[in-house]
């Protein structure tokens, strides 16, 4: 399970992967992190693995047994001859599961994936209300979170010794890798007693994982894998109830992706070539790409997508539609090249008309609902306001005159790189508001800026931007009397749970 703030930098969620699965990429930069959407949120005292301190798969392969260890049983439900082949060029390993992931820009913080949808803060359900298999499972994670590094080393170390046809698929440094496992586990653990939530997300994982020719037959190596890795370092709580649970646990987890994907390929392809038609340099390091692909492409406002470079294969990132659907079709995103961002690079520095990429399936719940007649509060910062401008049109194409109210968010006068887009916007429609906060110091005016006009207590709020300005302006809308559940955004620690 491999997913997005606001995405048009190499955010974050690359499009790599982010769970159970990740597609081979290089470990990702600093910058590449701080912009990816998010991955999946960790359960309390579990502290973040070190990844200066972990063991590496080739250390822990001479403590690995070889033969099998416990058997998932997980059934492709196509008929063998609906089964479409392989795509071209190898999975790069799985996407993985995280709602809370980074996109590549997305402007703001990318889930999941994966194609990550919007996963919940909170636990699912109360620890009195959850099932025996819950409460057996995370009794097994809080055991062996003071030795989480150690866990995912064993298990990468035993999925190659035992299947080591899949060691090409992943990144030739693990490092970063390690960490996805985890995530992936993490968000399954914090809503596995609320099934509807849990169902959608693993579902859109599901979908995501197509790209990376992710196969039926891929899941039950891993729960092998990683039942044996749980079971060596949770020996003190370890049984063969918690033994069952977990495997009852990863069939069904494994079987919904598996169902989502069998369903999603008999309507959708894996991936869609697109052209460059456009491509415009807006400043040194942000351009804005006009794409079309090759069959239609059906999105919605708000969403984004993973985008593959010919000059970097199979390393994906996630970026937002920058446009409402339009009836030519042509498809919209904002790119920030960041340092050592392998794909924003190339698709600031070096993509030309002419040339082709490759376009992962729309992913993303920070849409409008049109069933409300609420007004809109939307923040943007950096390139998030792509998605943003995105919701204005969407709006407008529905003839509704709700209120929109927008905070284009900068550090300069010269990083609000789409101002006039937005103003022109603000002139054609009336009950668009544009403001914009320009603080040198990373926003720190936003939530003041926000609370002097209002008030907002009937909105609908949309946050996208890097990280640190999801998580301000998300405490500045709480702030301000907006509920949480009327708050939406992708952030990088959903996309990040969300693996895609």
């Amino acid at each position: 399970m491999d997913a997005p703030t606001t995405r048009s930098a190499d955010n974050g969620t690359s499009g790599g992967g982010d769970g159970w699965f990740t597609p081979r990429r290089q470990p990702a930069s600093a910058a590449e992190s701080e912009q990816a959407p998010s991955e999946g949120r960790r359960l309390a005292g579990l502290r973040p693995m070190s990844r200066g301190t972990a063991a590496s798969a080739d250390e822990a392969l001479q403590s690995v047994p070889a033969e099998p260890g416990t058997r998932i049983p997980v059934q492709d439900p196509r008929p063998a001859d609906s089964r479409s082949p392989a795509p071209p060029s190898p999975p790069e390993a799985f996407a993985g599961v995280r709602p809370e992931q980074a996109v590549e820009h997305r402007g703001h913080v990318p889930s999941a994936t994966t194609e990550g949808p919007r996963v919940p803060t909170q636990r699912s359900a109360p620890a009195g209300n959850a099932s025996p298999d819950a409460v057996l499972i995370r009794r097994t994670m809080d055991e062996v979170a003071p030795v989480a590094d150690k866990v995912t080393s064993y298990f990468y170390a035993l999925l190659f010794v035992r299947h080591p046809d899949l060691r090409p698929l992943f990144p030739p440094a693990m490092d970063a890798q390690r960490d996805r496992l985890l995530t992936a586990l993490l968000t399954a653990v914090e809503h596995i007693d609320n099934t509807p939530v849990l169902v959608n997300y693993l579902q859109n994982l599901g979908r995501g994982h197509r790209k990376y020719g992710t196969r039926p037959e891929h899941y039950p190596a891993v729960g092998e894998c990683l039942i044996g890795a749980l079971s060596k370092y949770a020996g003190s709580v370890w049984d063969g109830e918690t033994e069952a649970a977990w495997v009852r646990a990863y069939t069904t987890i494994s079987q919904v992706m598996i169902d989502a994907a069998a369903a999603d390929e008999l309507r959708a392809p894996a991936w869609w070539h697109a052209e460059v038609v456009s491509h415009d340099l807006r400043t040194p390091d942000v351009a804005v790409l006009t794409l079309r692909p090759d069959q239609p492409y059906p999105f919605r406002a708000g969403q984004y997508a993973g985008l593959e470079t010919p000059w970097w294969p199979r390393i994906w990132r996630h970026y937002s539609f920058a446009s409402a659907p339009r009836s030519d079709g042509l498809l919209t995103f904002h790119v920030k090249a960041v340092p050592a961002g392998w794909v924003s690079n190339a698709l600031v520095h070096r993509a030309r008309p002419g040339d082709v990429v490759r376009l992962g399936p729309p992913a993303g719940s920070m849409t409008v609902d049109h069933t409300r007649d609420s007004g809109l509060l939307c923040v943007g910062g950096g390139t998030g306001i792509a998605p943003i401008k995105a919701l204005v049109e969407d709006v407008a194409e529905h003839g509704a005159r709700r209120p929109v109210e927008v905070f284009y968010g900068a550090r300069s006068d010269h990083d609000l790189y789409d101002i006039n887009t937005m103003l022109r916007l603000k002139q054609s429609y009336p009950w668009l508001e544009v403001r914009t906060v320009i603080d040198r110091n990373g926003l720190l005016q936003l939530p003041a800026a926000i609370r002097t006009f209002g008030p907002w207590t009937e909105y609908d709020a949309y946050v996208s931007g890097p990280p640190g300005m999801i998580r301000k302006g998300v405490d500045a809308l709480r702030g301000v009397g907006i509920p949480v559940d009327r708050i939406r955004h992708d952030s990088v620690e959903e996309l990040v749970a969300a693996g895609q």
